[in-house]
Protein backbone atom coordinates (compact mmCIF):
# COMPACT_ATOMS: atom_id res chain seq x y z
CA UNK A 1 0.00 0.00 0.00
CA UNK A 2 1.16 3.53 -0.75
CA UNK A 3 0.55 6.49 1.46
CA UNK A 4 1.97 9.15 3.75
CA UNK A 5 5.46 8.53 5.06
CA UNK A 6 5.62 8.19 8.83
CA UNK A 7 8.96 9.02 10.35
CA UNK A 8 10.57 6.51 12.73
CA UNK A 9 13.54 8.04 14.57
CA UNK A 10 16.87 6.46 13.69
CA UNK A 11 18.38 6.92 17.15
CA UNK A 12 16.17 4.91 19.48
CA UNK A 13 18.40 5.78 22.48
CA UNK A 14 18.23 9.55 22.23
CA UNK A 15 16.85 11.54 25.21
CA UNK A 16 13.08 11.90 25.28
CA UNK A 17 12.90 15.46 26.55
CA UNK A 18 11.49 16.65 23.21
CA UNK A 19 8.68 14.11 22.94
CA UNK A 20 5.21 15.59 22.52
CA UNK A 21 6.24 18.95 23.96
CA UNK A 22 3.45 20.92 22.28
CA UNK A 23 0.82 18.46 23.50
CA UNK A 24 2.34 18.42 26.99
CA UNK A 25 1.98 22.20 27.16
CA UNK A 26 -1.59 22.10 25.90
CA UNK A 27 -2.81 19.29 28.15
CA UNK A 28 -1.18 20.87 31.20
CA UNK A 29 -2.61 24.33 30.65
CA UNK A 30 -5.32 25.17 33.19
CA UNK A 31 -7.36 27.02 30.56
CA UNK A 32 -7.51 23.93 28.36
CA UNK A 33 -8.07 21.27 31.00
CA UNK A 34 -10.64 23.27 32.98
CA UNK A 35 -13.19 22.96 30.16
CA UNK A 36 -12.45 19.33 29.27
CA UNK A 37 -15.25 17.99 31.43
CA UNK A 38 -17.69 19.72 29.07
CA UNK A 39 -16.17 17.91 26.06
CA UNK A 40 -16.80 14.58 27.79
CA UNK A 41 -20.52 15.16 27.17
CA UNK A 42 -19.66 14.52 23.53
CA UNK A 43 -17.08 11.77 23.77
CA UNK A 44 -18.79 9.54 26.34
CA UNK A 45 -21.38 8.67 23.68
CA UNK A 46 -18.64 6.65 22.00
CA UNK A 47 -17.71 4.62 25.09
CA UNK A 48 -20.36 1.87 24.61
CA UNK A 49 -19.11 1.26 21.06
CA UNK A 50 -15.52 0.96 22.23
CA UNK A 51 -16.49 -1.24 25.17
CA UNK A 52 -18.31 -3.61 22.82
CA UNK A 53 -15.31 -3.82 20.51
CA UNK A 54 -12.91 -4.43 23.41
CA UNK A 55 -14.71 -7.63 24.44
CA UNK A 56 -13.07 -7.42 27.85
CA UNK A 57 -12.92 -10.59 29.91
CA UNK A 58 -12.78 -11.07 33.69
CA UNK A 59 -9.23 -10.98 34.97
CA UNK A 60 -7.67 -9.14 32.03
CA UNK A 61 -5.10 -6.37 32.47
CA UNK A 62 -5.78 -3.23 30.43
CA UNK A 63 -3.71 -0.17 29.52
CA UNK A 64 -5.90 2.89 28.91
CA UNK A 65 -3.87 5.38 26.83
CA UNK A 66 -4.71 9.07 27.12
CA UNK A 67 -7.27 8.26 29.79
CA UNK A 68 -8.15 11.91 30.47
CA UNK A 69 -10.61 12.28 33.32
CA UNK A 70 -10.75 8.51 33.90
CA UNK A 71 -14.28 7.74 32.76
CA UNK A 72 -13.16 5.03 30.35
CA UNK A 73 -10.64 3.60 32.82
CA UNK A 74 -13.42 3.11 35.36
CA UNK A 75 -15.64 1.47 32.74
CA UNK A 76 -12.88 -0.95 31.75
CA UNK A 77 -12.12 -1.74 35.42
CA UNK A 78 -15.76 -2.62 36.03
CA UNK A 79 -15.74 -4.84 32.92
CA UNK A 80 -12.67 -6.90 33.90
CA UNK A 81 -13.90 -7.35 37.46
CA UNK A 82 -11.97 -7.61 40.73
CA UNK A 83 -9.50 -10.16 39.32
CA UNK A 84 -8.59 -7.76 36.52
CA UNK A 85 -6.69 -4.49 36.62
CA UNK A 86 -6.53 -1.29 34.56
CA UNK A 87 -3.80 1.34 34.31
CA UNK A 88 -4.88 4.74 33.04
CA UNK A 89 -2.07 6.82 31.55
CA UNK A 90 -2.10 10.48 30.51
CA UNK A 91 0.35 13.36 30.09
CA UNK A 92 -1.96 15.82 31.90
CA UNK A 93 -1.39 16.31 35.62
CA UNK A 94 -4.80 17.95 36.10
CA UNK A 95 -6.73 15.24 34.27
CA UNK A 96 -4.93 12.45 36.13
CA UNK A 97 -5.91 14.09 39.43
CA UNK A 98 -9.49 14.39 38.22
CA UNK A 99 -9.45 10.71 37.25
CA UNK A 100 -8.21 9.68 40.70
CA UNK A 101 -10.94 11.65 42.43
CA UNK A 102 -13.57 10.22 40.08
CA UNK A 103 -12.47 6.63 40.73
CA UNK A 104 -12.46 7.23 44.50
CA UNK A 105 -16.00 8.62 44.38
CA UNK A 106 -17.11 5.64 42.30
CA UNK A 107 -15.50 3.21 44.75
CA UNK A 108 -13.56 1.43 41.99
CA UNK A 109 -10.23 0.13 43.26
CA UNK A 110 -8.91 -2.33 40.65
CA UNK A 111 -7.17 0.48 38.75
CA UNK A 112 -4.44 3.05 39.02
CA UNK A 113 -3.54 6.24 37.18
CA UNK A 114 -0.07 7.35 36.12
CA UNK A 115 1.15 10.56 34.56
CA UNK A 116 3.21 9.23 31.68
CA UNK A 117 3.69 9.43 27.92
CA UNK A 118 2.99 6.17 26.12
CA UNK A 119 5.06 7.40 23.17
CA UNK A 120 8.32 6.94 25.04
CA UNK A 121 7.83 5.60 28.56
CA UNK A 122 7.46 2.15 30.01
CA UNK A 123 4.19 1.87 31.94
CA UNK A 124 4.28 -0.28 35.05
CA UNK A 125 1.54 -2.85 35.63
CA UNK A 126 1.95 -4.98 32.53
CA UNK A 127 2.20 -7.02 30.53
CA UNK A 128 -1.30 -6.15 29.35
CA UNK A 129 -3.87 -8.23 27.55
CA UNK A 130 -5.31 -5.09 25.96
CA UNK A 131 -4.11 -1.60 25.07
CA UNK A 132 -6.93 0.81 24.34
CA UNK A 133 -7.74 4.48 23.96
CA UNK A 134 -10.76 6.68 23.41
CA UNK A 135 -9.55 9.65 21.33
CA UNK A 136 -6.10 9.67 22.94
CA UNK A 137 -3.77 8.25 20.29
CA UNK A 138 -4.02 11.05 17.72
CA UNK A 139 -1.64 13.30 19.66
CA UNK A 140 1.68 11.46 19.26
CA UNK A 141 4.26 13.51 17.38
CA UNK A 142 6.19 10.31 16.55
CA UNK A 143 3.27 7.91 16.00
CA UNK A 144 5.21 4.89 14.71
CA UNK A 145 7.55 5.05 17.66
CA UNK A 146 4.58 5.49 19.99
CA UNK A 147 2.64 2.49 18.70
CA UNK A 148 5.80 0.38 18.68
CA UNK A 149 6.21 1.24 22.36
CA UNK A 150 2.56 0.40 23.02
CA UNK A 151 3.02 -2.95 21.25
CA UNK A 152 5.83 -3.79 23.66
CA UNK A 153 3.35 -3.46 26.53
CA UNK A 154 0.91 -6.04 25.12
CA UNK A 155 1.25 -9.82 25.34
CA UNK A 156 1.69 -11.65 22.03
CA UNK A 157 -1.88 -12.98 22.13
CA UNK A 158 -3.26 -9.60 23.17
CA UNK A 159 -4.90 -6.81 21.21
CA UNK A 160 -4.98 -3.09 20.52
CA UNK A 161 -8.43 -1.49 20.26
CA UNK A 162 -9.01 2.25 20.06
CA UNK A 163 -11.46 4.91 18.92
CA UNK A 164 -10.37 7.83 16.76
CA UNK A 165 -12.23 10.39 14.69
CA UNK A 166 -12.90 9.95 11.02
CA UNK A 167 -11.93 12.90 8.80
CA UNK A 168 -12.80 16.46 9.77
CA UNK A 169 -15.04 16.67 6.71
CA UNK A 170 -17.23 13.98 8.25
CA UNK A 171 -17.35 15.84 11.57
CA UNK A 172 -18.88 19.22 10.69
CA UNK A 173 -19.40 20.07 14.37
CA UNK A 174 -15.68 20.75 14.75
CA UNK A 175 -14.77 24.45 14.79
CA UNK A 176 -11.29 24.36 13.23
CA UNK A 177 -12.36 25.67 9.81
CA UNK A 178 -14.50 28.40 11.36
CA UNK A 179 -11.65 29.66 13.53
CA UNK A 180 -8.94 29.42 10.87
CA UNK A 181 -9.13 33.16 9.93
CA UNK A 182 -8.62 34.15 13.57
CA UNK A 183 -5.84 31.89 14.87
CA UNK A 184 -2.19 31.51 13.89
CA UNK A 185 -1.42 28.60 11.54
CA UNK A 186 -0.09 25.46 13.23
CA UNK A 187 3.71 25.28 13.30
CA UNK A 188 5.49 23.06 10.81
CA UNK A 189 6.61 19.85 12.60
CA UNK A 190 10.28 19.66 13.45
CA UNK A 191 12.44 17.13 11.57
CA UNK A 192 11.53 13.61 12.64
CA UNK A 193 8.14 14.72 13.95
CA UNK A 194 4.59 14.44 12.63
CA UNK A 195 1.61 16.75 12.97
CA UNK A 196 -0.74 16.06 15.86
CA UNK A 197 -4.45 16.72 16.22
CA UNK A 198 -7.85 15.08 16.53
CA UNK A 199 -8.14 14.05 12.86
CA UNK A 200 -4.62 12.83 12.11
CA UNK A 201 -5.81 9.20 12.08
CA UNK A 202 -9.02 9.82 10.16
CA UNK A 203 -7.90 7.95 7.03
CA UNK A 204 -8.23 4.19 7.67
CA UNK A 205 -5.68 3.31 4.98
CA UNK A 206 -3.06 5.62 6.46
CA UNK A 207 -3.88 4.40 9.95
CA UNK A 208 -3.36 0.80 8.84
CA UNK A 209 0.00 1.73 7.30
CA UNK A 210 1.05 3.40 10.51
CA UNK A 211 0.14 0.40 12.66
CA UNK A 212 1.84 -2.01 10.26
CA UNK A 213 5.01 0.09 10.50
CA UNK A 214 4.81 -0.21 14.29
CA UNK A 215 4.58 -4.00 14.19
CA UNK A 216 0.83 -4.65 14.32
CA UNK A 217 -1.17 -6.90 12.00
CA UNK A 218 -4.75 -8.06 11.36
CA UNK A 219 -5.83 -4.40 11.35
CA UNK A 220 -9.52 -3.56 11.01
CA UNK A 221 -11.09 -0.10 10.95
CA UNK A 222 -14.86 0.05 11.43
CA UNK A 223 -16.63 3.35 10.89
CA UNK A 224 -19.58 4.58 12.95
CA UNK A 225 -21.85 7.60 12.67
CA UNK A 226 -24.09 8.73 15.52
CA UNK A 227 -25.93 11.86 16.65
CA UNK A 228 -25.29 13.27 20.12
CA UNK A 229 -27.45 15.88 21.84
CA UNK A 230 -25.33 18.20 23.99
CA UNK A 231 -24.89 21.89 24.88
CA UNK A 232 -22.67 24.29 22.94
CA UNK A 233 -19.91 23.96 25.55
CA UNK A 234 -19.46 20.28 24.59
CA UNK A 235 -17.98 21.50 21.30
CA UNK A 236 -16.41 24.84 22.16
CA UNK A 237 -15.94 27.21 25.06
CA UNK A 238 -15.32 30.87 24.25
CA UNK A 239 -12.80 31.08 27.09
CA UNK A 240 -10.38 29.17 24.85
CA UNK A 241 -10.19 31.86 22.18
CA UNK A 242 -7.37 33.75 23.86
CA UNK A 243 -5.57 30.47 24.59
CA UNK A 244 -5.78 29.64 20.86
CA UNK A 245 -4.24 32.96 19.88
CA UNK A 246 -7.23 35.07 18.80
CA UNK A 247 -6.27 38.75 18.97
CA UNK A 248 -8.33 40.99 21.29
CA UNK A 249 -9.64 43.11 18.41
CA UNK A 250 -11.00 39.97 16.70
CA UNK A 251 -12.52 38.36 19.77
CA UNK A 252 -16.12 39.44 19.14
CA UNK A 253 -15.98 38.47 15.48
CA UNK A 254 -14.58 35.05 16.37
CA UNK A 255 -17.37 34.52 18.90
CA UNK A 256 -19.99 35.42 16.31
CA UNK A 257 -18.38 33.03 13.85
CA UNK A 258 -18.55 30.18 16.37
CA UNK A 259 -22.18 30.99 17.21
CA UNK A 260 -23.08 30.96 13.52
CA UNK A 261 -21.25 27.69 13.00
CA UNK A 262 -23.16 25.96 15.80
CA UNK A 263 -26.55 27.36 14.83
CA UNK A 264 -27.07 24.71 12.15
CA UNK A 265 -27.08 22.05 14.90
CA UNK A 266 -29.46 23.80 17.30
CA UNK A 267 -32.52 21.89 18.53
CA UNK A 268 -33.23 23.85 21.74
CA UNK A 269 -32.27 26.82 23.90
CA UNK A 270 -28.83 25.39 24.68
CA UNK A 271 -29.15 21.99 23.06
CA UNK A 272 -27.54 20.95 19.81
CA UNK A 273 -27.56 17.73 17.82
CA UNK A 274 -24.05 16.95 16.66
CA UNK A 275 -23.26 14.31 14.00
CA UNK A 276 -20.19 12.37 15.08
CA UNK A 277 -18.18 10.19 12.71
CA UNK A 278 -15.57 7.99 14.37
CA UNK A 279 -13.93 4.63 13.81
CA UNK A 280 -12.97 1.71 15.99
CA UNK A 281 -9.57 0.29 15.11
CA UNK A 282 -8.51 -3.22 16.09
CA UNK A 283 -5.08 -4.83 15.67
CA UNK A 284 -2.89 -7.53 17.16
CA UNK A 285 0.86 -7.38 17.91
CA UNK A 286 3.26 -9.05 15.51
CA UNK A 287 1.93 -11.72 13.19
CA UNK A 288 -1.06 -12.32 15.49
Amino acid sequence: MRGRHYVLPVDENRPDAGANQAERRRWNDDCWTSVWQDREKLTTAVTPYLLGALDLRPGERVLDIGCGGGGTTIAWAEAVGPRGFVVGSDISTALIERARHRAARAGVSNLTFVEADCQTQRIEGGPFHVATSQFGVMFFDEPVRAFANIREHVIHSGRLVFACWQSVERNPWHTAATLRPFVPPPPVPEPGKNATGPFTMGDPVQTSLLLESAGFSHIRCTGHEINVDAPASAVFNASLLEFMGVRPEQMQEARRSIDGHLERFRIGADLFRYPLAFQIVKAVPGGG
